[in-house]
């Protein structure tokens, strides 16, 4: 999360608690026709949401709230499938709706601290401080409710790290909180320490940290790509080799794994055409997230396996193509100003 000019420096990677289709089913329903009716407009929801078709699933899940106004899971679920199409004011609102129906449930509360921190680097300076502290609120009440949400408790310990002390951030916090997740769960204590010190540029130390965090047998495939993500963007193909390797042992599916393989082939120079191949098939096929490499970062790693091979021409057009999907992409940015002067 990147607040404007109130400013941390941490990304909110840690997007860790989406609820499986079959427990989200199970968990709704009083009454067996009325189970049965909405299992099936749920499950289409999450179908929809699963291959990236959000105003698809959003569709289905207003229909069904109309005639459930008082299910939370489908609040949440509106709120995930507003989030991934960046329309953060509406996450919020049915965030909002989740809470509201059920203030003990752990999810909700993340999941609007998460949708209210987004508002937060949108927003004006005044309305961005009040939605920070809003956005921290939550999150420390999801902890407070689950201990074991650890996807909320990185987020807030991220916030703690990165965030300035007039939102209520601060490294005090951060650390006792490190130290409380680093009790219940090893990987998730050395990913935490890691992820605080790459928001201070502490690159020695994050290094450090991520190897143990992976060496100490992560349970949750996005802590795992999420240190590839970092991998990823400081050139380093052994971690990410690494990473590939923690990734498809827990979810061997998931499509970030052969996006960073590939990327690791371009860092060593192995393998280019089968790279190439991934990469292309990751940039058409594999549904939007906001956990994924972006499409942009898949035209910017083609650009580098084209500078690796001297084509500077078709390098160029692949910078290009990723600057018009994220303008503000910096790595495609210097990359394109990099080969510009050759």
């Amino acid at each position: 999360m990147r607040m404007r000019r109130i400013t941390w420096a941490g990304r909110m990677g840690t997007k860790r608690a989406f609820l499986s289709g079959a427990s989200l089913a199970l968990s709704i329903g009083i009454g067996v026709a009325g189970a049965i009716h909405r299992s099936e407009a749920v499950e289409a929801a999450l179908r929809a949401y699963t291959e990236g078709q959000y105003p698809k699933a959003v569709q289905i899940l207003q229909a069904a709230s109309a005639s459930e106004p008082q299910n939370s899971e489908i609040y949440l679920l509106l709120a995930k499938s507003y989030y991934e199409m960046q329309d953060f004011e509406r996450a919020s609102n049915s965030a909002e709706k989740a809470v509201a129906i059920d203030p003990k449930n752990s999810f909700n509360h993340e999941w609007l601290g998460r949708a209210s921190g987004e508002r937060a680097d949108r927003a004006g300076w005044f309305a961005a401080i009040g939605l920070a502290k809003k956005a921290r609120k939550e999150f420390a009440t999801a902890v407070e409710l689950d201990e074991r949400n650890f996807s909320a408790m990185q987020a807030l310990i991220e916030f703690d790290c990165s965030a300035p002390g007039i939102v209520g951030g601060g490294e005090d916090k951060a650390a006792k909180e490190i130290e409380k997740i680093a009790s219940l769960d090893a990987a998730e204590g050395h990913y935490a320490h890691g992820n605080c010190r790459r928001q201070k540029k502490d690159y020695a130390t994050a290094d450090a940290e991520f190897t143990k965090a992976l060496e100490s047998n992560p349970m949750s495939v996005d802590l795992v790509y999420d240190i590839g993500d970092y991998a990823m963007k400081r050139d380093q193909a052994e971690r990410l080799a690494a990473v590939v390797e923690a990734g498809e042992k827990l979810s061997p599916n998931d499509p970030r794994g052969a996006f960073y393989e590939a990327v690791a082939a371009i860092l060593k120079g192995e393998q280019l055409s089968g790279a190439e191949n991934t990469i292309r098939h990751y940039i058409d096929k594999v549904p939007r997230r906001n956990v994924y490499p972006s499409p942009a970062m898949g035209h910017y790693w083609l650009g580098r396996l084209r500078e690796r091979q001297n084509e500077l021409q078709q390098a160029m057009a692949e910078y290009e193509t990723a600057l018009k999907l994220e303008p503000k992409n910096r790595y495609a940015s210097e990359a394109l100003k990099r080969v510009k002067k050759h």
